[in-house]
């Protein structure tokens, strides 16, 4: 007998009239509130993203002079200001600009699935400049409130800031693995659509 069956058998033994207790999964769920809201953008200026709370959508879009746009073709075409210089190809973009599916507050994260939207993954990934549309409602509390509303088989992309990595010795580089400048323009929740 190996002291790997020897430990594991004493464990089964000890374990073997205890009854395994549930595991709460009271997490919370409930809509979206002002303290969430407050919490995402506390969380992405610590990140280093610059948050825009502006319904003008192409208002902001031009004031940062992105050059040559690239832009997902689901996208809200009001959000695209008219004088925008758009490429078909992320390799030949300044910048890209996407709506999201969800955003994070606890972790300041915003996750993209790949919708028409949103385009495909390394759209966001290639420009130096993201400029992301988040709109209130798709705001959630928790990492828990997020995964309830994505789909797993969908391509994901998880954003918490601009891209940065360091080496050994703690020396930041931003945009190694992405865009160096995040953007994002939150929105008020969606109207709500007439049937």
């Amino acid at each position: 007998m190996s002291s790997r069956d020897l430990i594991l058998g004493r464990v089964r033994a000890a374990l073997r009239d205890a009854a395994a207790s549930e595991v709460p999964r009271a997490y919370r769920s409930a809509g979206t509130d002002e303290a969430d809201i407050v919490l995402l953008v506390d969380r992405l200026v610590d990140y280093k993203a610059v948050v825009h709370r502006e319904q003008d959508v192409a208002g902001v879009v031009t004031s940062l002079e992105p050059g040559r746009l690239v832009v997902p073709p689901g996208i809200d075409r009001s959000w695209i200001p008219a004088d925008a210089t758009i490429v078909e190809d992320e390799h030949d973009a300044d910048a890209v600009l996407t709506a999201a599916t969800v955003a994070i507050a606890e972790t300041g994260t915003i996750v993209l699935d790949g919708s028409p939207d949103q385009g495909r993954r390394r759209l966001s990934l290639l420009p130096d400049l993201h400029i992301c549309v988040v709109r209130q409602d798709q705001v959630v509390a928790s990492v828990p409130d997020a995964i309830a509303r994505l789909d797993p088989r969908r391509p994901l992309t998880w954003i918490s800031g601009p891209s940065a990595t360091s080496d050994i010795e703690l020396n930041r580089v931003e945009g190694v693995h992405g865009p160096r400048n995040l953007h994002v323009v939150l929105l008020p929740p969606a109207p709500a659509r007439a049937f």
